[in-house]
């Protein structure tokens, strides 16, 4: 009978880099661009260095810096993204809520329909000052055509 052994030894203890990590990680985003900084200033390849993993692990531009201390609030009982809709277990505040949210987006989407409308009306504004430009510079190509054609027509046949 054989048995299976496990052939990678087990890490008791994270390297240096590792707890560098998470102690950076523990900090947010605020530590990582510190120590970029720090980077920069004693020895300007670490910063570089730096740079270029917070850009690859995506810690710059997401909230992964975050991930560790979001999961101990909600342990504690914070919620964050949805679960602020879940129901707090008080019937009149839910209803509170709701009637709230509900207010608000009412408002949203007649605010949303006023805005249209608001662009709407500059649009035919903007239309009609156009249409009314383009009239009166007719009207005044037609007047000066008319006023050039009664000089030709003044003067005569040229050497007659």
């Amino acid at each position: 009978m054989t048995t299976l052994t496990d052939t990678v030894p087990a890490m008791s203890r994270p390297g240096w880099f590792s707890r560098a990590e998470a102690w950076l990680d523990d900090r947010g985003k605020g530590a990582w661009i510190a120590a970029m900084v720090l980077g920069f200033i004693f020895f300007w390849p670490i910063g570089l260095a730096l740079l270029a993993y917070m850009i690859w692990s995506k810690r710059m531009f997401s909230h992964a810096c975050r991930h560790r201390s979001s999961r101990r609030h909600s342990q504690r009982g914070h919620f964050h993204g949805m679960g602020a809709m879940m129901p707090s277990g008080n019937s009149a505040f839910d209803a509170y809520k709701s009637e709230t949210l509900r207010r608000l987006e009412q408002e949203q989407t007649e605010f949303e329909s006023f805005l249209e409308r608001l662009r709407e009306a500059k649009d035919q504004a903007e239309f009609d000052q156009f249409m009314e430009d383009r009239s009166r510079r007719a009207a005044e190509e037609a007047r000066n055509e008319a006023r050039d054609q009664a000089r030709r027509d003044d003067t005569g046949p040229a050497g007659a």
